[in-house]
């Protein structure tokens, strides 16, 4: 598996992509990730930084991170999503390592991810990458069906975690 940035060429390849995850899940995204124009936004250059895990010249996965504008301009988001048929195989993680770098490459402080509360797997594996919860929002989202979920919101220090990287000597090993 290979984790790049997306050119041009990938807009298909990444419109299929999206085609494949289920429209339940495509109900919490920010974005109508299935408009060809928003699309090709995004592989144009838009804000911020986006990543594709790829395996056999199909997108498994996408990661991006956004940074947010105004007085919070040294936070970012991260918005990951993994191909259905690819779970459980560590794509997310590698996505959201990447989503690390980027941040720092973007000089962003702080970076933040909002999962809903009963995606126990994607809360447990941002923890596991230092994103400490901030904040439990209830009956934040509706889901697909029209149900109201619990949204929680997962925040990494990146400037606090890389010096202490760094003063450890591992941080050369993840660049």
């Amino acid at each position: 598996m290979q984790v790049r940035s997306p050119d041009r060429g990938d807009l298909d390849a990444l419109l299929a992509f999206f085609g494949r995850v289920p429209a339940a899940e495509r109900t919490f995204f920010k974005e109508p990730v299935l408009d060809r124009s928003t699309v090709e936004d995004w592989l144009a250059g838009g804000p911020g930084r986006r990543g594709l895990a790829c395996e056999e010249g199909a997108v498994a996965g996408y990661a991006a991170v956004v940074p947010l504008a105004g007085w919070s301009d040294h936070v970012g988001e991260v918005r990951l999503v993994v191909d259905p048929g690819s779970r459980g195989r560590g794509l997310g993680r590698a996505l959201a390592r990447w989503a690390l770098l980027q941040a720092l490459e973007l000089g962003l402080r702080k970076l933040y991810v909002e999962v809903v509360a009963d995606q126990e797997g994607a809360v447990a594996m941002f923890t596991a990458l230092g994103f400490q919860p901030e904040g439990l929002l209830h009956d934040h989202v509706r889901d697909h069906g029209g149900e109201l979920r619990d949204l929680v919101l997962l925040a990494h220090p990146v400037d606090d975690h890389w010096s202490a990287m760094a003063t450890a000597g591992i941080d050369d090993a993840l660049t």
